[in-house]
């Protein structure tokens, strides 16, 4: 049903609407005037004056992935709480329980978009200006949380990642190739050689070994604890496919997702998008005991061999702690040549290992590090393209 006709109060729905998606946008969310048009015949066949109607509606249109529909929570209680056409839907159906609880530290960047000229009055597009960091605001960046962050300062932290000097991580093989550096005397090319010379030995060949990238596997927590951090670890994540062949990325909640397929896509957005897709249990509950016993029972043969280094992103706050967590842990830690869990609760100074999933979780890695900001991501870095040594490293950053 096409809009037409604007009576005075369907005129001021269009405003709040048109508004309602600028702020989306400068939030984040991309959203388009496809869209838009969308939203508005929808609300034309829908009871205007039932909050949680127009809140399902507008969620429907405007949310097309798993992590934008937190941020769409906030926008939308913001934004519709401001606007006094729409005052009267404040008292009716309660929005769901995810939108009425207290916005996390991420609301910051729908706080700021709310507050932007373009929510207020009509500046033309050409007045908008990029963010340009001073110095002194890189190194502020550099140690600031990603749940802290607005979305400009994402936007800076997502360009930032990917023209990062990815990690170096190789492997020394068994086999050898010719070297002319090498330690080991190649004899078969050496006497081959001397034959041109009558026998004698006059270039002595050599073999050295061969180097191969470290597979790397990434096996990230997207529960609902761990959505503030979750995009931009995929950013990393597909970084690090982008530039290396011998990546495997796994999601887990609820249940174990492998998005390596997804993952190799070329542009950034369109792989994360892909991720979105085939992830039903996005910021939902943790079973890390579940999923890693999927994982170790239906992958690590598959993706684990030729001295792998795995990726542990998670808080360790498991639900269902018990001896199960332990021994995948365990196994895990078995199988791989070197075993690192990045927990971003590690961002706390007086952070203690009290609870008991992570008690357990914790004596079967290599390296327990903080992942939160992108000081600690380049020490992560720095972490793979060092040699190994196994046993437990504590790093806080």
């Amino acid at each position: 049903m096409a809009i037409n006709h604007l009576s005075p109060q369907t005129g001021q729905m269009a405003d709040n609407v048109v508004g309602f998606a600028r702020a989306l946008r400068a939030a984040g969310i991309p959203v388009g005037p496809g869209a838009v048009i969308d939203a508005l015949n929808a609300l034309q066949v829908i009871e205007i004056g039932n909050r949680a109607d127009v809140y399902a509606t507008l969620e429907a249109i405007f949310v097309k992935r798993h992590e934008h529909a937190l941020i769409f929570a906030q926008a939308f209680e913001l934004f519709f709480r401001a606007a006094e056409d729409w005052k009267h839907m404040l008292d009716s159906v309660p929005l769901p329980d995810h939108a009425r609880k207290k916005p996390p530290p991420a609301s910051r960047r729908v706080q700021e978009a709310m507050a932007q000229p373009t929510m207020r009055e009509e500046v033309p597009q050409a007045q908008e200006q990029e963010l340009r960091l001073a110095v002194s605001d890189q190194e502020i960046l550099q140690k600031k949380d990603f749940a802290q962050m607005s979305a400009a300062e994402i936007a800076e932290v997502t360009r930032a990642i990917t023209e990062m000097q990815l990690p170096q991580a190789e492997l020394r093989t068994r086999r050898y190739q010719p070297d002319a550096r090498g330690l080991r005397l190649d004899m078969r090319r050496t006497i081959r050689s001397s034959l041109r010379t009558g026998g004698e030995i006059v270039d002595i060949r050599k073999l050295g070994r061969i180097v191969k990238p470290a597979p790397i596997v990434a096996l990230l927590d997207i529960s609902g604890s761990m959505s503030e951090y979750t995009r931009l670890f995929l950013h990393f994540l597909h970084a690090i496919t982008d530039a290396r062949k011998r990546v495997s990325v796994f999601l887990f909640g609820t249940r174990l997702t492998n998005v390596t397929r997804a993952l190799r896509a070329r542009d950034p957005d369109e792989a994360l998008a892909s991720c979105s897709k085939s992830v039903e249990d996005w910021a939902g509950g943790t079973r890390i005991a579940i999923s890693l016993h999927t994982f170790n029972k239906l992958w690590a043969r598959r993706v684990l061999g030729q001295g792998a280094i795995v990726l542990l992103i998670s808080d360790g706050l498991e639900r269902e702690a018990d001896a199960r967590l332990a021994f995948e842990m365990d196994r895990l830690h078995r199988s791989c040549r070197r075993l690192i869990w990045l927990n971003p609760l590690l961002r706390y100074g007086g952070f203690e290992a009290k609870a008991q999933g992570i008690k357990m979780m914790l004596p079967h890695v290599d390296e327990f590090r903080p992942v939160h900001n992108l000081s600690s991501i380049e020490g992560l870095i720095a972490a793979l393209s060092a040699p190994h040594h196994r046993s437990l490293i504590r790093s806080a950053a």
